[in-house]
């Protein structure tokens, strides 16, 4: 008799929190967001990835965010706010926080969201602008939090605090003795903006409050969460503000090169992000100590990390500061495995997704091929009529993460229709399909098909949508990050359909019933 061999095959669905329905303009931690992961586990899911859950600053890129270690105040339901007694339902149901159920309105959310925040703050008895005291179990429950996590907290609630003061602008144009953080202005910063610190210290309170809450209930259904850890921080964000050793600064604190990409073929003057790169030397002194703080915060957060931009650790691309194009970077050593080896050796056997993609040096593959670490595919990138690709299906291994396509691709559909006739007629040969009609969940067939041990879909591939979908555009400002799913769009029907393929290809989800 046969052995039966352990399935370890799974499948997931990418879904950016944002782009849940909510009726408070943007996908949050709320009933919704509940239901989701009730629809994954009815569809025989294993994961649930998003994206960075940080406050989000220039652009409103989750990848631009600023606090690697803070959560996004716009997650935080509302609803639970006034269930508690915090918020009153009336008060909240006057305010807009944007009229379009399926795009986020993120200047509305800024005017708005804040002001409704600051009221339960307010109401909490936490602020010296209420004469009344917060409750034995609040006050308890607050104290522990800011003292657990006064690591990262004190200097992200200071410099948020400092940031309203100084009307939203970066760090670098504050007053030289508090951007230089000199000991006697930052004393004083504290006492003067101690009660607008302690908002942000609450906002992040309730924040971690309610994102643990979901995870908790995700993980009963069986459900594990893929998290994104960005290789860089924003220049303008608490960390860099706090940390200016950790980063190639000069000594005004302003970068002396700055993170991108070189010149492609889909961009000719290549890709200027703007991120401080890091003093690898320094951080390999330290043992990757801070590091190691940010990539244990990130395994409270999620069951599963991905690592964006692999590459970068083995090489980096630097670009002059000032210049107003990515063309005249060049190629720096990064810290290798050193500190991979450190990160294994502290945490022992985690589960992590090297983000590989693009062009790979022998030394980046090898890299990988040292870590462990599954690399992603990327269907979308396997059908170009002129030559054999790597992510074409029967190319992958096991040892994979593949996905149709990435939060920074177009829809599948959209993509199909837009493609040169020859990719097109090629992709065709290839999934053998006979007309246009279904063509998504074809794509979706040959991911669950494939060897890859995990297969990961975005959920506008599965509700077959259109360009007006698509999550971002690299290189692009404007139009990013704004969709939001139909709040009746996960139906039985869907979840049935889902959960069908999932049990063909043997992905189904082995804890569900």
């Amino acid at each position: 008799m046969a052995k039966k061999v352990k399935n370890n095959r799974k499948c997931g669905v990418l879904m950016p929190v944002f782009s849940l329905p909510s009726k408070y303009g943007i996908g949050c931690f709320s009933k919704e967001a509940y239901d989701f992961v009730d629809f994954l586990e009815k569809s025989g899911q294993s994961y649930w990835q998003i994206l960075p859950l940080g406050p989000t600053s220039y652009g409103d890129s989750p990848y631009q965010s600023f606090s690697t270690y803070a959560g996004n105040p716009y997650f935080v339901d509302l609803e639970k706010l006034i269930d508690k007694g915090l918020l009153d339902r009336a008060e909240v149901d006057k305010v807009n926080f944007g009229a379009d159920p399926e795009k986020v309105d993120y200047a509305r959310l800024f005017k708005a969201r804040f002001d409704v925040l600051h009221k339960a703050y307010v109401n909490s008895g936490l602020s010296d602008e209420n004469k009344k005291k917060p409750s034995a179990e609040l006050k308890k429950a607050f104290d522990a939090f800011v003292k657990e996590n006064a690591w990262w907290l004190e200097d992200y609630a200071l410099y948020t605090a400092l940031k309203k003061r100084y009307d939203g602008l970066s760090w670098i144009e504050w007053p030289e003795e508090i951007r230089l953080r000199k000991k006697d202005a930052l004393k004083e910063a504290r006492e003067k903006y101690a009660d607008s610190s302690r908002f942000y210290e609450f906002i992040q309170y309730l924040f971690m409050e309610q994102w643990f809450e979901l995870k908790a209930y995700a993980n009963k259904k069986g459900i594990d969460i893929i998290g994104d850890i960005p290789i860089y921080v924003a220049f303008d964000s608490a960390d860099t503000w706090a940390n200016p050793e950790l980063f190639q600064l000069d000594k005004k604190n302003l970068p002396t090169a700055v993170a991108g990409c070189p010149p492609d073929a889909f961009s000719k003057t290549g890709q200027l992000w703007g991120n401080p790169l890091y003093k690898w030397e320094y951080h390999k002194k330290t043992g990757f100590k801070w590091w190691m703080n940010r990539i244990r915060q990130c395994y409270k957060l999620y069951d599963v990390v991905r690592i964006d931009h692999f590459r970068g650790f083995d090489e980096y691309y630097a670009i002059p500061f000032g210049d107003p194009t990515a063309e005249n970077g060049s190629w720096k050593k990064g810290p290798g495995y050193d500190l991979f080896d450190v990160m294994k050796k502290e945490f022992g056997k985690i589960r992590v997704i090297a983000e590989d993609l693009g062009y790979l040096t022998p030394s980046v593959i090898a890299l990988v091929k040292k870590t462990g670490f599954p690399g992603m595919k990327i269907l979308q990138f396997a059908f170009d009529a002129r030559e054999e690709s790597d992510y074409l299906p029967h190319n992958y291994v096991k040892n994979s993460i593949v996905y149709t396509g990435t939060h920074d691709n177009d829809t599948t559909l959209s993509w199909y229709k837009t493609i040169p006739r020859a990719d097109r007629n090629f992709a065709k040969k290839y999934l053998g399909l006979r007309s246009n009609k279904n063509v998504t969940w074809e794509f979706i067939r040959a991911t669950f098909a494939s060897v890859s041990d995990t297969a990961i879909i975005p959920m506008q591939d599965y509700l077959e949508l259109g360009k007006e979908a698509r999550i971002n555009t690299p290189s692009t400002l404007g139009g990013n990050w704004v969709w939001r799913m139909k709040s009746d769009a996960c139906t039985d029907e869907l979840a049935e359909r889902m959960l069908d393929l999932a049990k063909t290809y043997g992905r189904k989800n082995e804890c569900l019933k």
